[in-house]
């Protein structure tokens, strides 16, 4: 997730992609979960945007919602396994 952003800026990145799938996919979390998944989120994002033949995004804003696809789809599929493994 983003090359140009260096470490901090790929924390920022994460931290507030985290916090919005949080809040699109009624969660709660805390910070450092929300860093997690943003970042996760971010590389879940970029990855799939690389398969369909899209560059990385440019701009923090297009990172970000980027990242904030990425998480809610990760949170999404982290939510279907801990439903299977409860049942």
């Amino acid at each position: 997730m983003g090359m140009g952003l260096g470490f901090f800026g790929s924390i920022i990145v994460g931290i507030i992609a985290g916090w919005l799938a949080e809040k699109i996919m009624k969660r709660d979390h805390g910070l450092l979960t929300n860093l997690i998944v943003g970042v996760l989120g971010g590389l879940l994002g970029a990855g799939i945007m690389s398969f369909f033949g899209s560059s990385s995004p440019n701009g923090w804003i297009m990172m970000i919602v980027v990242a904030t696809l990425g998480a809610c789809l990760l949170l999404w599929i982290v939510g279907l396994v801990t439903k299977k493994s409860a049942k």
